[in-house]
């Protein structure tokens, strides 16, 4: 016999590292043809950071995305940068982008503001011109002020930008602080089929509702949320290190089980934004908490549709099983 259930899992997440510095840094560079290249440690393991990143760069230059090049993880040529790690990249790093292609820009509205005879405040950046803010017919390229800028006034329009959360140590009494920068937050709804008879658990459906802060990029938060529910699938149902004695007992994939396409359930994400105050254009972060309420929502299916709990990850078929029986030799 097959029995459905549906469960419910929420969390909570802080984005970076816990109280200790966490800075990420980088160079933007405005060349006179009006393209920008952006340097820092950043590392792309997959996860869109460099799509993300020179979309900041271009939306605070005001120039086109495709006119960004990305120079990122070569430690002989970028700034440090603490890693990829702790969904920090698109809040830290962002930030630190952020705050070094202003910088490059101060410099040119400065100069395009000479030639057009008003201030700097009064100057907007946008479509790869700099305009009077009010009055767009009366712009400037920016490759012509990064020409002027750089051959007539021997001022390169070279930005550099850093930012480090302001946190402070937990209370060793009171446990008192503020560890993190931003927290994000999310709801994870599963729907699971059991087989009464042989254990086997099937996901059908998972809906998912994650704050992440301001999308940069809708449609890798989207991907990013995808991934993370396929790992917690497999962490949830299929993955389990066997150890004896600290040696790996299934080190190969026969034996260490993943989940395929074909385990994947029906997915429905819902990016909810909430703009952060101290991220860049409101962003924080997607990366792990997109994984963690998936395991929990689909336990909790599962006790939904055949009243049994389990307590030990993963939760095998043998588990299940087990469980359905001493609750049948509990009632007996």
């Amino acid at each position: 016999m097959k029995k459905r259930g549906k469960g419910i899992a929420c969390m909570f997440y802080p984005i970076g590292f816990t109280s200790y510095p966490n800075p990420g840094s980088a160079f933007v560079k405005v060349n006179q043809d009006g393209t920008a290249v952006v340097f820092t440690g950043a590392t792309d393991m997959g996860q869109g950071s460099t799509t993300v990143l020179a979309q900041i760069a271009a939306e605070e230059l005001g120039i086109r995305y495709e006119h960004i090049t990305m120079v990122t993880g070569d430690t002989e040529k970028t700034p440090f940068d603490l890693g990829s790690v702790a969904s920090r990249v698109t809040y830290i790093v962002g930030n630190a982008v952020k705050r070094a292609a202003h910088e490059a820009k101060r410099i040119l509205l400065e100069v395009a503001a000479e030639k057009l005879g008003v201030s700097p405040d009064g100057l907007c950046a946008g479509d790869g011109r700099i305009y009077i803010k009010g009055l767009p017919e009366r712009f400037l390229e920016i490759s012509e002020v990064a020409r002027i800028a750089q051959m007539g006034k021997g001022r390169p329009p070279i930005g550099s930008g850093s930012f480090n959360p302001i946190t402070t140590f937990l209370d060793p009494e009171t446990g008192h602080g503020k560890p993190y920068g931003a927290y994000v937050f999310a709801t994870q709804i599963a729907e699971v089929e059991v087989d009464t008879e042989t254990g086997v658990v099937e996901v059908l459906r998972i809906a998912a509702a994650h704050d992440c802060g301001k999308a940069i990029n809708p449609m890798l938060v989207e991907g990013q949320v995808e991934g993370g529910i396929s790992m917690g699938v497999g962490y949830g149902l299929f993955e389990e290190m066997v150890l004896d004695n600290g040696v790996v007992k299934n080190p190969q994939f026969t034996d260490y089980i993943l989940p395929t396409s074909l385990d994947m359930p029906e997915i429905r994400v819902g990016i909810i934004e909430r703009p952060e105050p101290t991220g860049p254009f409101g962003a924080k972060g997607i990366g792990e908490p997109s994984l963690l309420p998936t395991a929990p929502a689909i336990i909790n299916a599962i006790y939904d549709a055949v009243g049994v709990r389990i307590r030990e990850l993963p939760a095998t078929p043998e588990k299940i099983l087990k469980a359905l029986r001493e609750t049948d030799q509990g009632k007996a």
